[in-house]
C-alpha cells in the first residue's frame, strides 16, 4: 500500500510537469510517508532517476530532502545518489523544520542513476525528494524516475 501511494505522488508529480504547472526552473519532486505503521527502522525507499540529453549533455544529477512530519528526536531522513562507482548522500538535518537538506550531488553524466531514501530509527517520516538532472552549464535536463522497491 505505501508502496502504491509513492508510484501516486510520482505519477502526479510528473503529471503536473508534463502539462506545464511545475515552476519555470523545472524543479522535480516527490514525496511520501516512509514507514507509516512506525515499526520498520530498515525502511528503504529506492528508485531509479535517468538523466536524458534534451537540451544540452547531462553532467550530473543533484538531489536533497526534506522532513515533513512533525519533529521527533533522534529520527532522522537520509538519500544517497549512486552512479557506477560514484556516490553522495545527504541527510535532512533538523527533523520537521521545513527545510530541505544540503545538497547531493553526483558527477555521472547521463543516464540512470540510482537514488535511496531512508531513516535513522523506527518511525513514520514524511519526506519530499527534490532532484534534478543538469548540464555543466546549470540546464536543467530531461528527467525520469521509476520507483522500484518502498518497503
Amino acid at each position: 500500500m505505501p508502496y502504491l501511494l509513492f508510484q501516486r505522488a510520482v505519477a502526479t508529480t510528473f503529471a503536473m510537469i508534463t502539462l506545464g504547472f511545475a515552476s519555470v526552473s523545472g524543479a522535480h519532486e516527490a514525496g511520501a510517508t516512509m514507514d507509516p505503521n512506525g515499526t520498520v527502522a530498515s525502511f528503504t525507499g529506492y528508485a531509479l532517476v535517468t538523466c536524458i540529453d534534451d537540451v544540452g549533455v547531462t553532467d550530473r544529477l543533484v538531489a536533497s530532502i526534506k522532513d515533513t512530519s512533525p519533529p521527533q528526536d533522534n529520527l532522522l531522513v537520509s538519500l544517497q545518489i549512486i552512479k557506477g562507482s560514484r556516490a553522495a548522500s545527504t541527510t535532512d538535518p533538523v527533523s520537521g523544520d521545513g527545510n530541505f537538506s544540503p545538497e547531493a550531488r553526483v558527477q555521472g553524466g547521463s543516464g540512470v542513476y540510482q537514488i535511496l531514501v531512508n531513516k535513522t530509527i523506527a518511525g513514520a517520516r514524511s519526506f519530499i525528494v527534490s532532484y534534478h538532472c543538469m548540464t555543466a552549464d546549470n540546464v536543467h535536463t530531461a528527467t525520469e524516475i521509476t520507483v522500484r522497491q518502498f518497503e
